[in-house]
């Protein structure tokens, strides 16, 4: 826990900590990377490719922003996740890259990283934070709420039953595992690095 959580630190530093493990792992010879944490998504890649121009480098707000687009029927998207993700901005610049009419709004979730951290995953105290924090996120979408809801953080799907219990059936949950996973087999298929 020396170094967590990467969302309440400053941009630099996260480049920097994804610098130095990337070190580590080209060390021992992986073949692709994913940066799997949205914040470090958020900030770190540039720097990555700049430092590792042949290492295939591939993070979580891309994938995240093409799960969303899938499920806005109405282009109406909301994102949580942390200070550090949504201070970048990196969500609503992947998705407007992808769906230019979008309607978003974003808000930082950070509790639920510790709430995630310490096990809390369900019950009233956490119902009542994710209250706290998706009530005024769904007021901001009249007329029936968004579309979906990012789910911003590598944290926060393990607090899905608790965020879906406060949120409008109608609003679909999106987060980045099953589009990064994808995003990686075609990038090992097109490199032919597949096994």
């Amino acid at each position: 826990t020396a170094r967590l959580p990467y969302g309440t630190k400053s941009g630099a530093t996260v480049a920097r900590y994804a610098l130095q493990t990337t070190r580590v792992l080209v060390d021992i010879g992986v073949k692709l990377l994913v940066v799997a944490c949205n914040t470090a998504s958020s900030v770190a890649l540039p720097g990555l490719a700049a430092a590792y121009p042949g290492l295939p480098v591939i993070g979580v707000i891309e994938p995240g922003a093409r799960a969303a687009c899938a499920h806005a029927p109405r282009g109406r998207i909301a994102v949580i996740a942390t200070g550090g993700t949504v201070r970048g901005a990196s969500y609503q610049r992947a998705i407007l890259g992808l769906l230019p009419q979008a309607t978003l709004a974003t808000r930082p979730a950070q509790l639920f990283v510790s709430l995630a951290e310490e096990g809390w995953v369900d019950g009233d105290i956490v119902e009542s934070i994710a209250r706290r924090y998706l009530v005024p996120l769904m007021a901001e979408f009249p007329e029936g709420g968004p579309d979906c809801l990012v789910l911003g953080c590598t944290h926060f799907p393990v607090l899905a039953s608790a965020i879906r219990a406060v949120l409008p059936p109608t609003v679909a949950l999106t987060a980045s595992a099953a589009t990064t996973a994808a995003s990686v087999k075609e990038e090992l298929c097109a490199r032919g690095l597949l096994k």
